[in-house]
This record gives C-alpha cells, structure tokens and sequence, in this order.
C-alpha cells in the first residue's frame, strides 16, 4: 500500500497573505496526521514566503509520523537541517520567481556539487531524495551520487491536455519507476497531482509513496482538511 504525504506549504501561503498567526500550518499538520495521512511535506524557501524556521522546528518536535523537508541544495540549507534533523530531505531546484516548483533538479550536469550536499547530510544522519524528472541520465546521477530515494516530477503528466501526451508522459514516469527500483532507489513521486489524474499512477507498483499539497488544500477550502485528506488517502491506497 503506497503512502501519502501531505504538503502544507498552502496552509502557511494563506497565513502570511495577512501576515497573522492564522491557519497554523502547525496545526494542519495534526488534522492532516489524524486524517490518516502517512507524512508532513513542507518547503521551506530560501525567501521564506511561506513556510517559516518556526514552522519547521514545531513540526519536528509535534508530528507524529515523517517530516519531509523540501528544499535547495545549498549549504546553508543544509546547515539548518542537520539541526532540525528531520526524517527525510528532499533537494528541489529553487528560483526566486517561480510560483511554485518548476520541474526537477539538475542532477546529471552538476553530479559533484549535488554529491557533496548529500554527503553532508547523510553524515548527519538525514536521509535524502532527489526530485527529479522521469529521465534515465537523471535516475542514474541520483543512483551515483548515493540518493535514498528519488521523488519523479510528475508535473508534465499532470499538465498534460491531449490524451497521447498524457499517456507517453505517463509511460515515462513507468520506465523511470523500474529503473529507480532496479538501481534500489526507493520511489516517491509528485507534483500537480489531483483527485482526478493520480488514480492512474496508483498502477505503477514502484511508487512508493505520493507527496501531494495544492489539491488536498484546495478541496479542503470547501469540504474541510479531515475529509479532503481521508479521500485522497482512498484514492491512493
């Protein structure tokens, strides 16, 4: 049964659009762990837009299940983490302008630098994924530079608008799926996924476990987080 982590990083956007204390992404994460889901996701960003060092400290020490950490592969970043200490990093590609992430990091052009960030982590004990695009060079510079686990960009899958292209987009994700695992990477995989186009993905029994936050946030605005998190979960299990 695959594993749904849920991130919060929408919760703490809608806080700071007024600046205040409230909704506690804090909080959420306790609806969202009682709700059944199997982990906490947030991004803490460089320029704190959303997600703030307090956030990520309360999370740590208040959740009861994983905290993934998302965020650039920077030694300052990492500094912050070996702090922290939680139960997962995963190095994203950041830009100051992006709305949100804009597909998956460059492993395979900057092998060495990327390597030297993992070292340091997992001599702090952290283990690490890669988010990365569905693509062999990639899969295999994350197997090389000693990756845990890779999370697969599933944003040009979820975009897709004509029926061929969703499914030669759905077939990468496939074939990146099983040589992940052949390599022994675990397979975590997200970005734009939906109540509608992840039931598809569920059929790939390489994917481990799927990190989702916009949807579930935006269906918990009208239906409430408990039950936007309990169907999402269904659809996943």
């Amino acid at each position: 049964m695959a594993r749904l982590g849920v991130n919060i990083d929408h919760v703490a956007t809608l806080r700071q659009a007024r600046g205040g204390n409230e909704p506690d992404p804090v909080v959420a994460a306790m609806l969202v762990e009682l709700a059944g889901a199997d982990g906490i996701v947030v991004h803490l960003r460089e320029d704190r837009r959303h997600i703030q060092d307090r956030d990520l400290h309360l999370l740590k020490d208040t959740i009861q299940t994983k905290l993934d950490l998302e965020m650039s592969a920077d030694e300052a970043m990492v500094k912050l983490a070996l702090s922290v200490k939680p139960h997962l990093v995963t190095l994203v590609p950041e830009r100051r302008q992006e709305l949100t992430t804009e597909g998956g990091l460059e492993v395979a052009g900057q092998r060495d630098r990327i390597k030297q960030i993992v070292d340091m982590l997992h001599d702090g004990g952290i283990p690490v994924s890669v988010f990365i695009e569905p693509d062999p060079a990639q899969i295999k510079a994350a197997h090389k530079i000693a990756a845990d686990y890779i999370e697969l960009h599933t944003g040009r899958y979820a975009n897709a608008r004509r029926i061929k292209e969703e499914q030669a987009e759905l077939e990468a994700i496939v074939h990146a799926a099983k040589l992940a695992y052949k390599l022994g990477l675990g397979v975590n995989a997200g970005h734009g996924l939906t109540y509608r186009n992840v039931k598809r993905l569920t059929q790939i029994p390489e994917i481990v476990e799927y990190n989702i936050g916009h949807s579930i946030v935006a269906r918990a605005v009208l239906v409430g987080l408990d039950r936007a998190v309990r169907e999402m979960k269904q659809l996943v299990g």
